[in-house]
């Protein structure tokens, strides 16, 4: 296993509690949209046995061409250990990448394709969209519905609407109107479903697809494929 040694380049604050942090690509490392990375601290293999608590997987929210491997994620005024290190990372730190995989690429079957996602989680699809965005084909449309309570919508540059190029956007600050808009979108019995969330917002999202007798081969998940009998127990591969 190669571990890549990068430096913090650029630490931005998105929101109130939610941070990019901003890194140089290391030679040699590769990603496409939809890839997540193990993405470990300072300190975590010092000793014998890795420190897992200095280790978390993280969404890479850049594309290659930009440049440079961005993460975002929540911290907490009560955090993690991982979560409380991170806080204090600043630029010219390093941070250590490995075990980079991709669970959801975008699918170019000539179908409409839903970005569902849960208030941080929309990071996870910003880099497929500016792909779609650089690249439509073999996409007949994109649209992304994202929750946030909190009102602090993220990278609502990207996800703004171009009718010219078929991408649309929503963005929803509550549970019981998500859902209901759900229920609506799953009338698209031909599209695409990507989901990307904590477990009870997956698997609710799943329940109503289901429901709406949307297949689970149309479902993407930004889980390990031995995860995804947990929440697709009846789908032998994910395309």
């Amino acid at each position: 296993m190669k571990i890549y040694w990068t430096k913090v380049t650029e630490v931005i604050q998105e929101s109130s509690d939610i941070y990019t942090y901003m890194l140089e690509s290391p030679e040699e490392f590769s990603w496409e949209e939809g890839s997540f990375t193990h993405f470990a601290l300072e300190g975590f293999n010092d000793e014998e046995k890795p420190n897992r608590g200095l280790v978390r997987h993280m969404s890479i929210c850049t594309l290659p061409k930009e440049g440079k491997i961005g993460i975002t994620t929540r911290i907490k005024e009560q955090a993690s250990e991982f979560k409380e290190t991170l806080r204090e990372v600043k630029p010219g730190d390093k941070v250590a990448l490995f075990r980079t995989f991709c669970n959801v690429p975008l699918r170019r079957e000539n179908k409409t394709i839903y970005l569902l996602s849960q208030g941080v989680g929309i990071a996870t699809f910003r880099p497929l969209v500016l792909e779609y965005l650089n690249n439509s084909s073999d996409i007949t449309h994109i649209h992304s519905i994202n929750i946030d309570s909190s009102n602090e919508f993220l990278f609502s540059d990207i996800f703004s609407p171009d009718q010219n190029k078929n991408f649309t956007s929503e963005f929803i600050n509550n549970r019981p109107d998500y859902y209901t808009r759900i229920e609506e979108v799953a009338s698209d019995q031909d599209a695409l479903y990507y989901i990307v969330g904590s477990d009870e917002f997956i698997k609710q999202n799943i329940h109503i697809l289901l429901e709406k007798n949307i297949s689970e081969e149309q479902i993407m998940l930004d889980k390990r494929a031995d995860l995804l009998p947990e929440f697709l127990p009846n789908l032998q591969t994910q395309a």
